[in-house]
Formats: C-alpha cells, sequence, structure tokens
C-alpha cells in the first residue's frame, strides 16, 4: 500500500550570525531525513548553502529559509533576505546571465553554483515598497548533481 504524504512547508528564522547558515543546513538535513528524501540531501544542502551564504553576506539582518515539498519526490529550498537587489541571473535574465567571475576572484561563484545544481531556481520581490527579496531553487532526484564533484551543466 503506498502512503500519500501531504504537502509540506519547514520556515526557519535566523539571525544575522555566522552560525546561522549551519544550524539550517543541520536543519534541511533532518527535514529531508525525516520525509525520506535523503537521497536529496547533498544537492538541497549545497543550493541551501549557498542561498543563505548570499543573503548573510548582502544583508545586515535577519533571513529565512524555507522548505517545502514541490513534488512527491522534491523539494523547493527558498531564502528571504531583507536587500530587495535580485542578483543577476536570478530575475528575468535568469537564462540569459553568463557572467562568470575572474578565475582568481575569492567570490562570486555561489549563484552559479545554484544554477547549475539545480532543477529550476529564480526569485520574488517582497512587500509592496520592495522590502525583501526571496531566492528560490527546486530539486528532484534527477537533479543535475548527484553528490560529491563537481556538478554538470
Amino acid at each position: 500500500m503506498t502512503t500519500v504524504v501531504p504537502p509540506w512547508t519547514y520556515t526557519l528564522q535566523l539571525p544575522h550570525d555566522p552560525r546561522a547558515p549551519g544550524i539550517a543546513r543541520a536543519t534541511l538535513r533532518a527535514v529531508l531525513g525525516t520525509y525520506g528524501l535523503g537521497e536529496l540531501t547533498p544537492t538541497a544542502e549545497l543550493l541551501a548553502g549557498e542561498l543563505l551564504n548570499n543573503a548573510h553576506c548582502h544583508t545586515d539582518g535577519p533571513y529565512v529559509l524555507r522548505l517545502r515539498s514541490s513534488s512527491p519526490e522534491g523539494i523547493r529550498v527558498a531564502v528571504w533576505d531583507s536587500n530587495p537587489e535580485i542578483p543577476p541571473g536570478f530575475g528575468e535574465d535568469a537564462r540569459a546571465f553568463d557572467r562568470q567571475p575572474p578565475g582568481t576572484a575569492e567570490g562570486g561563484r555561489g549563484l552559479h553554483i545554484v544554477r547549475a545544481c539545480a532543477d529550476s531556481w529564480g526569485s520574488y520581490p517582497v512587500g509592496a515598497g520592495r522590502t525583501g527579496k526571496l531566492l528560490w531553487a527546486e530539486v528532484t532526484p534527477s537533479s543535475p548533481w548527484r553528490g560529491p564533484g563537481p556538478c554538470e551543466s
């Protein structure tokens, strides 16, 4: 007999603290384990880590991790923060964006990693006064990245 799992959502509010992304990733692992989605953990944790680090680096305030079922076997990882600026590659130019950071740059690769490893991704402005943004990425068992090693795009 097949068990039907109703759609679910978890929201974790995080302070602007350098330990917050690690706490959020541990929470993500626990949630995915609870729903029997452990095979998605490496990719989902990578996506969440990149989105959380982006929020931590580009805001001074709190941010939020939201996890929800997106299909019977997939999840959506989303991060809200108070900076209304949607980064290049996550707005309407998402598919056309192709700028890579210089090879010697110490940053600027995180959102490229998200785009390479997720099944789909995007963003939404939040609030009437553009009080923030939500960046999201979806992952399923057929996602491009299946564990340790480079993403295939």
